[in-house]
């Protein structure tokens, strides 16, 4: 049985209007709730808040300063019109492009990063065969 039910992701950055925006543009979803330091995205799989912080710092990627403790893997159909489209929203490409004709890694108007991908990974339900 569950403990919990997973709500809400938040991420942090300067500008919560321009950071709801891009997600909602990205996901197909639309800004539901405001308030002074927030904004909350809801799409059909889930719910994003934009959480404004003082001195907020973009992560760096793939490593620096300021680590990177969350991204998004999002499937696309087309790695290039995707990369496109999100570009055209307010993303950048990644200066480190790890395997780029398998992925693409973008970064967010407040500098998160996530991922483009063909396909979803498929991770087996229940225990892994050694833990059986």
């Amino acid at each position: 049985m569950a403990i919990a039910q997973l709500s809400l992701i938040t991420l942090n950055c300067a500008d919560k209007e321009e950071l709801a925006a891009f997600w909602a543009a990205l996901l197909g979803g639309e800004i539901v709730y405001r308030a002074d330091d927030l904004a909350v995205v809801h799409t059909e799989r889930g719910s994003l808040c934009a959480l404004t912080v003082p001195d907020y710092r973009p992560p760096t990627w793939p490593g620096g300063d300021t680590p990177n403790n969350i991204h998004f893997e999002l499937k696309v159909d087309d790695l290039d019109d995707a990369q496109a489209k999100a570009i055209e929203l307010g993303a950048r490409l990644a200066e480190v492009q790890p395997d780029p004709n398998t992925w693409r890694v973008l970064l967010d108007p407040a500098g998160h990063p996530f991922c483009l991908v063909p396909h979803a990974p498929l991770f087996p339900l229940g225990p892994k065969k050694d833990d059986a």
